[in-house]
């Protein structure tokens, strides 16, 4: 028997001990003794999660990861799983939804936002336990996600997008610009895109989007003009659609690309106000505001739910004025 195992049988040979005192200590844990010989036993440190828990979130994040959902979301919901468990060293079915309250409370100096994301985590977390009947109750459900404040998404009016425009100073540059706000796609779309993938006939590309969900995204006559003379200008074989400028050419990375939008914000006198997330408002809000169907919108920018877009439907007082002109009944 390891000194884990005799660790055990001396703590609970000590509790049994104070309740009856008569007890043949010896003879108990010899008995005992038997019985634990038949299992494998872990001590929980107090400092790491505790084993049933981390079993547990491996086969949570196994099951989402066959439900197709990217490695960055897997790998965002096992660090916060990590941290909770860190901090609440109990087995699974102990959790209580006061030790979840507990612990979000902890987080008082972070945004209601960043709170609630939090908080989403544990709730798909417990309710997937609870869904496949591994826990008889879910300790998150009588949780109630914090209301947000609605703020409307930032999008660049036509003067500043064609600031942004000016602002370029490379081929590579307004290439990245137009790119980004005609196919109004996501940063991680973009960075996965491969120029053998572009189709220059119908102006398009496939890209994967969230939940490994695939659609088709469209280039405009300019974004293609400013493409193709990217294309020509280099003479790496990298796959890539966005490479890096310094040899061996390889793939830009997300963080590169950021950095490459921020250069030519700053330039345009727009640091403030521009980033790749900003360039697909601008394709949302102003597509919209241009007559287009919010239904197709939401296809294009690959929104599972119509209320997602809606929130760009942002349209200009000179918009409203017309729409009312023109729709009004006299």
């Amino acid at each position: 028997m390891n000194n884990v195992s005799e660790q055990l049988l001396s703590d609970v040979v000590a509790v049994i001990y104070e309740s009856y005192p008569d007890l043949n200590a010896e003879r108990t844990k010899s008995v005992l003794s038997a019985v634990v010989a038949k299992y494998h036993i872990q001590r929980v440190e107090e400092d790491e999660p505790h084993p049933d828990a981390e079993e547990k979130v491996r086969m949570f994040l196994s099951s989402k990861r066959l439900e197709g959902l990217s490695p960055l979301t897997l790998d965002g919901y096992a660090l916060d799983l990590d941290i909770f468990f860190c901090h609440v060293r109990k087995r699974t079915d102990a959790v209580t939804a006061a030790d979840i309250r507990a612990y979000l409370g902890k987080f008082d100096k972070l945004k209601m936002s960043t709170i609630g994301k939090k908080l989403s985590v544990l709730k798909s977390f417990f309710g997937w336990l609870t869904a496949e009947e591994i826990l008889p109750r879910d300790p998150s459900a009588k949780l109630k996600t914090p209301k947000l404040e609605k703020r409307l998404p930032k999008a660049l009016t036509i003067p500043e997008l064609e600031m942004l425009r000016e602002a370029c100073k490379t081929v590579r540059q307004r290439a990245f610009i137009e790119i980004m706000y005609a196919t109004g796609c996501r940063l991680s779309e973009v960075y996965g895109m491969d120029r053998d993938a572009i189709n220059h006939q119908s102006m398009s590309c496939r890209v994967i989007g969230k939940g490994n969900k695939e659609r088709e995204v469209y280039f405009s006559f300019k974004a293609m003009y400013h493409l193709t003379k990217y294309l020509k200008s280099r003479a790496d074989d990298c796959e890539a659609l966005m490479v890096t400028e310094r040899k061996p050419h390889r793939r830009l990375t997300k963080r590169g690309i950021q950095r490459e939008i921020a250069v030519i914000a700053r330039a345009a006198g727009l640091q403030d106000k521009v980033s790749p997330h900003v360039l697909r408002h601008t394709f949302a809000t102003l597509t919209l505001n241009n007559g287009a169907e919010l239904v197709a919108v939401q296809e294009l920018m690959g929104h599972s739910d119509p209320q997602t877009t809606l929130r760009y439907a942002r349209i200009t007082e000179e918009r409203k004025r017309e729409q009312h002109k023109r729709y009004l009944v006299q």
